[in-house]
This record gives structure tokens, sequence and C-alpha cells, in this order.
């Protein structure tokens, strides 16, 4: 029988560990979480191979961050980021952000920045420090412990497949504009499933696949968006343009201002879960995540000032609105951009799967879910459940959902996600946590950590009862399943 948390001693988690100069003694605050006693311990390998062994012996449990390929380097990783965040807001956010904001909205995207790049340079630094498989939910886990870890990595679920759901409602929309027989109840349910079961197979076949059709994906939706940017900025009419802070309609206009534009900043968390299949994940992760990033700030910020300059005051009633601005400066492009939205939005469930799925593997590994979840699949070492979990629950969602109202669920939670990270960051850098390499190091002690909490701190605070009665009734939900497993882990034996 387990005793309370607090009291265990914990052991390290088999693929990290802290270390300490020599002579120095580890003091026993800076232990990483232990993980559950019945847990079985995954083969511990050197480099990014397996075993010897365990390549000849197919016969043995895959399971564990030992199972994995370690196949995603810098450039793959990057497009991972770049791909989930630039999914499907993008295509709204233009539009939305005008209406809110009138000609000061690319104000709220600068001072969004201000806000996303610590939470980045967050991620990049706790992010090379603990490799293993789980994201978010791995590094509340290691600095903190196994309640926080699920907590984090819980909220995090939550966050991504209501996304997911919500995207693959909006690519239905959009290809309904296309093609109208797609509006039909029971075509939108054929186009949903098939494009879920794709996503699957795709993610299936491997790591590699996955990692290589996001990177395609990428280069399809992110070229024609670079394009209108860099063109269209020589036929903005400036005068439709504000950097001033006295152009702002009013304090709560900005708050929901920027409670847009950090939805369409999020993204990194989720490409970055899949860090125990990242080569070198010390450099790979902070090099990827801090140049994605800056690409997208620049993007986005391009993107609103053309749609602005070119459209002008009809940028805040438009459905489409960079399909509108591509229209606008060149026919054909407005076809163009719809086609690109259906790219985007699909790299980005894309995407969404390949990290959500290592999230719910990582919760089977370390036996906060049923243990068949950390078990991959013997000839393309995928965790087959957890991509099947993630899938089929997103396309239930999609089918009922809307964009709107699940987005509300995904932005409120994913806020609360990088409050913890932000903390566990800060906290990683004083325990000297480390596993694969030399670790980022945050400059200014904990000048940024606290900068991104008290900048997503000023953003939740301006959400409304009703959106607060959401994320309080998410939380009693998952507090209370931790607690079922917690007593279910100590009754029954681990399968």
């Amino acid at each position: 029988m387990e005793g309370p948390l607090r009291s265990e001693r914990p052991r390290p988690h088999p693929s990290l560990r802290a270390t300490f100069s020599r002579g120095e003694k580890e003091p026993t605050h800076s232990r990483l979480p232990r993980v559950h006693a019945r847990l079985r311990r995954p083969q511990i390998i050197t480099g990014d191979r397996m075993s010897d062994d365990a390549q000849r012996n197919t016969s043995l449990p895959l399971q564990g961050d030992a199972a994995l390929i370690r196949a995603i380097g810098s450039f793959a990783l990057t497009a991972a980021v770049m791909n989930i965040i630039v999914g499907g807001g993008i295509f709204r956010m233009p539009s939305a952000l005008s209406a809110q904001m009138g000609a000061a909205a690319p104000l709220a995207l600068v001072v969004g920045a201000l806000a996303i790049i610590p939470i980045a340079l967050c991620f990049a630094a706790i992010g090379s420090r603990a490799a293993a498989t789980g994201g978010p939910y791995t590094y509340l886990g290691a600095t903190f412990g196994s309640f926080a870890g699920f907590i984090a990595g819980a909220l995090m679920w939550v966050s991504n497949v209501t996304s997911s759901a919500g995207v693959a409602a909006a690519l239905s929309v959009q290809v309904a504009n296309l093609q109208p027989f797609f509006a039909q109840p029971l075509p939108r349910a054929m186009l949903l499933t098939g494009v879920y079961a794709t996503l699957f197979v795709l993610n299936a076949f491997g790591v590699k696949l996955g990692a290589r059709a996001i990177t395609t994906l990428a280069a399809l939706k992110l070229t024609p968006l670079f394009l209108l940017a860099g063109i269209g900025l020589f036929f903005v009419d400036w005068g439709n343009v504000s950097f001033a802070i006295g152009d702002v309609p009013s304090l709560s206009a900005l708050g929901a201002g920027m409670v847009l534009v950090i939805f369409a900043y999020s993204g990194m968390e989720t490409a970055l879960v899949p860090s125990g299949e990242v080569r070198d994940p010390s450099r790979s992760v902070p090099r990827a995540t801090m140049v994605a990033i800056l690409l997208v700030v620049v993007l986005y910020l391009s993107l609103q000032i053309v749609g602005q300059g070119v459209l002008g005051a009809q940028l805040a009633t438009s459905g489409v609105p960079i399909a509108d601005t591509a229209g606008a400066l060149w026919s054909p492009g407005r076809m163009l951009l719809l086609l690109t939205a259906c790219v985007s939005m699909t790299g980005f469930l894309l995407g969404n799967l390949l990290g959500s799925s290592r999230l719910l593997f990582a919760l089977g590994r370390d036996g906060l879910l049923p243990h068949a979840y950390a078990k991959v699949s013997a000839k393309h070492r995928v965790p087959l459940l957890a991509l099947a979990t993630h899938a089929g629950l997103g396309l239930l969602l999609a089918l009922g959902g809307s964009f709107d109202a699940l987005a509300l669920i995904s932005g409120g939670a994913i806020c609360l996600v990088y409050i913890l990270v932000s903390i566990a960051a800060w906290r990683a850098q004083r325990m000297n946590l480390r596993e694969r390499g030399e670790p980022f190091v945050l400059p200014g002690g904990p000048a940024i950590p606290l900068l991104a909490v008290a900048a997503m701190i000023a953003i939740v605070a301006t959400l409304t009862s009703k959106e607060w009665l959401a994320i309080g009734i998410a939380m009693v939900v998952l507090v209370a399943v931790y607690g079922a497993l917690k007593v279910l882990r100590t009754r029954l034996p681990m399968a």
C-alpha cells in the first residue's frame, strides 16, 4: 500500500536524472519523481539506438521511452512547432482581432509576442533538461512530483483534444465553402471520419513518416502565407494600421484580443511532447522552439498588417480574411489561400495527433493510465492505442461540436499549463536537472519565468465567470480521476 505522496522518498525516472558538480551533495528535494513501484521499467539504452538484444528479440515487450526511436532532428522539430502553431487560428484571427481592436490590432500581436517569447524561453530551458516523452507532464513531474505532472498532462490533453476537434470542425466548414456538398450532415461526418482515419494511418507507420508528412505540410501551407505577407507589404495603406496605445478602443478589448492572440500563438507545447524521439534534445529543443516562435511572430504580424492595409474596415467583417486579402491582390489568390487553409488545418491535426498520442503514452508509462498506453507496435514503434484514443475522441467531439465552443476549453486550459511550465522551468534550473548534453540556461535567473507567469495571469484574468466555471469543473474532474487511479493502483496489479 502506498503512503501519502509527500512522505515517499522519490526514485528517479529511468530516463531522467539530476546531476551536480563534483563533491556537491545531492539535496533531498532535488530528486526526480518516482515511477509507480509496480510499473515495469523499460530497458535503458545508451545513445539513440536500442540495444542489439532488443533489436534481435522482437518478442520482448515494447514499452517505455527505450522502445521509441530518436528520429526527429532540429529541422523537423522546428517544422513541427510551426506546423502546430500555424494551424487554423491564423485563418480566422485577422478579422476577429480587427473587430476587437480596430486599426490598433497589430499592437495586440506585439504585446502577445512579448508574452509568448518568455513562455517559449521557459519551454526551451526545461525541454533541454527533461528529454523524456511527455512534454509539460514530464516537466512538472520531474520538478514537483507525480500529482503536479498529472494535472499538467491532463490539462494539456484536454486542451489538445478539444483544439483538435475544434480545428477539424472548422476544416469541415472550409471544405464546405469549396464544395457545398460537404455541408450536409452525412457527407460532413464521412469527411471528418476520413480525415482522422488518414491522420491515424500516417502516424501509425512510424514517427519518421509522421515527421516527414508534417514537414511537407508545413512547407505547403507556409510558403503561400510568407509570400502573401512579403508581397502584400508593398500594397499596404498605412493609414489603416496603427501601433498607438491611444487607438486601443478599451482595456477589455485589449484583453479579449490578447486571449485570441495567445490562442493563435499556442502549440509549441504539443510539438515538444515527443521529446523521447528527438535527436540531441538539449540542442534541438531550444533551437527549434525559439526559431519557430520568432518566425511565427513575424508571419502573424505581417499578415495582420497586410490584411488591414489592403482591406481596411472590410477586414473586420470578412469570414475568410486571409483568402480575401489574397483575392484583393490577385483574383486566383483567394482560391489558393482557401486550399492553403485546408492544408494548414490538416497539418495542425497531424501534428496534434503525433504530440498528443505521446502524452497519453507518457501517462501510461508512469502508471497514471492503463499500462497498455505505454506499449508500442513491434514494427514501427508507435503507441497505437494512444493514437486511436486521441483520434477517436477528437472525431466524436468534432462531429457534435463547433470551433468556438471547443476553443474556449482549449484556450483556458493551455494558459494554466503555461503558468505551470514557467514555474517548473525555474525550479529545474535551480535543481540543475539535466539528461543529455549541456542544457539551455535561462538568463536573468527568475526574471523570465516571473514575467511569463505574470503575463498569463493577466490574460486569464480577462476570462468571464462562465469560462472560469468550465475550467473549475474540468479541474475537479481531473483531480477525481487522479484519485481514482491512485486507489486502483493500490488494489489491482498492473497489467
